[in-house]
This record gives structure tokens, C-alpha cells and sequence, in this order.
């Protein structure tokens, strides 16, 4: 049988593809990280589907649990928070199930960044201003980061950060990048992006690291610098000039 990775979005249940909540539903045996995955979602898998929260389980544990529901003919659900690609932990238990010879799937979510981006009301990339988006995090009680991939370096590109996992080391973040960014830069972080109780701080990396302590945010949260937070003296477009030539649009 299949294993599914599944991306459940950023918090609001309702934020799960199509796609993936019809996986879900044809699964009967669902793996969720307790802690960050919306219960609500649960109610989509099938009557008497075998629920594991992997909250405190370690990566043995799970993987045996997805090895034992293959081994009993079983389709796996396995639900992460946000999208599988980035910070979700996946590629290690993809390798176990390749030992293993376990088929998988992958089911795309919605990013924790695209929700940020949502709840700002921000295109992250916006013509002349900034067309490239960094997502990273910083290296604290978690695993290293590799040569080369510090704040201090990416900062240098001026380009728009995305830092997960990094809200209760927001002062750290914001000594790293004043020297590229400048204290007037645009900051923001948005904790529980789509849940009902999503907060939206907005500042400049002068401020919002207070601006953080106050509001008591430490984790479920994205920090977002740069300059295409408040940008809006910037050139339309080229996608939909008068200018285009629209000719050879719809030519094979």
C-alpha cells in the first residue's frame, strides 16, 4: 500500500487542498502531529481509522507505525502542518521507507509563508522592489545550519527574508540583519497564520523584536523582512502592459 504525505495547511482546516482531503478520507490509518495539525481535520478520515499522534513519538516509532499499516495492506495519511517541501521534516522518513521498500506519495499544502503573506494582504515579490523570497530559519536548539546558509550571509542579498522557527530569538534576527537592512526596515510576523487567533505585528526591524515580547510570541510564527512589505511607488507589471505584445501568447 501507500504511505501520503499530506499537507494540511497552515492551522485553518479549511485550508487543506482538494486533493489532499480526499486522500485523507481514503485512508485508514492517519499519523498527525498533534500539536500543530487542526483535530477538525480528523473528521475527514474514515469511520474507525487508526489515529496516531506523533507528537511525542520519535522518528523510529513512526516509521514502524507506517511499516506495520503497509505490512497490514493499509493506505498511511501521514498529515504534516503546511507544505511537505519545507521544514516538515519529511525527507528523513522518506528514507526510512525507501529501506523499508514502502511506496509514498506527496500531497502539496498550503505554506505557513503564503498564509503570513495572506494575512499581511502583501505580494512578496513585487516588480523593481524585490523578486526574490528567502525562507530559512536560524540555528539555535535545532539542527545546525550549513556553511554559508547564516543570517548574516543571506542578509547580504537584501533580498525578502521568511524565517521560521525563529519568533523567541527575534532579538538575535534583528542584530543579524541590521547592518544589511538598516533599522528602518519593513519587519512583520504573524503567529497562528489562519487560525482564529492569528495575530499580525507590523514595524520595522527598530521595533518589532519588542514588538514580539510584548505579545508574548514564541513559537507558530514566521518573521518576514524587507522591503516589499510597504512598497507602493513601484513600476506595474510587465504581465499586464498596454506595452505586451499579446500576439504570440496563445501561439504552440
Amino acid at each position: 500500500m501507500t504511505v501520503y504525505f499530506i499537507g494540511a495547511g497552515p492551522g485553518a482546516a479549511d485550508l487543506i487542498t482538494v486533493r489532499g482531503a480526499r486522500t485523507l478520507a481514503s485512508c485508514r490509518v492517519c499519523l498527525y502531529a498533534g500539536s500543530l495539525v487542526p483535530r477538525e481535520l480528523l473528521a475527514e478520515c474514515p469511520p474507525h481509522a487508526r489515529l496516531v499522534d506523533t507528537a511525542r513519538l520519535d522518528l523510529d516509532r513512526i516509521a514502524e507505525e507506517m511499516i506495520r499499516a503497509h505490512e497490514e495492506g493499509h493506505d498511511v495519511a501521514r498529515l504534516h502542518s503546511g507544505d511537505p517541501s519545507v521544514f516538515s521534516a519529511v525527507a528523513e522518513q522518506m528514507r526510512r521507507l525507501d529501506a523499508a521498500g514502502v511506496p509514498y506519495e506527496v500531497v502539496p499544502g498550503v505554506p505557513a509563508f503564503a498564509a503570513a503573506a495572506a494575512a499581511l494582504k502583501r505580494e512578496l515579490t513585487v516588480p523593481t522592489v524585490g523578486q526574490t523570497v528567502i525562507l530559512t530559519r536560524i540555528a539555535q536548539q535545532a539542527t545546525p545550519m550549513p556553511p554559508g546558509e547564516d543570517l548574516a550571509t543571506l542578509g547580504r542579498s537584501g533580498a525578502l527574508l521568511v524565517l521560521h522557527l525563529a519568533a523567541r530569538y527575534a532579538d538575535r534576527v534583528v542584530e543579524e540583519l541590521l547592518p544589511h537592512y538598516g533599522a528602518d526596515c519593513p519587519a512583520a510576523v504573524v503567529a497562528m497564520a489562519s487560525r482564529p487567533e492569528e495575530l499580525v505585528l507590523r514595524g520595522t526591524l527598530a521595533d518589532i523584536a519588542d514588538q514580539v515580547k510584548a505579545a508574548g510570541v514564541v513559537r507558530t510564527a514566521v518573521i518576514v523582512v524587507g522591503r516589499t512589505l510597504t512598497a507602493s511607488a513601484f513600476r506595474d507589471s510587465h504581465l499586464y502592459s498596454p506595452e505586451r505584445d499579446r500576439s504570440r501568447d496563445h501561439v504552440c
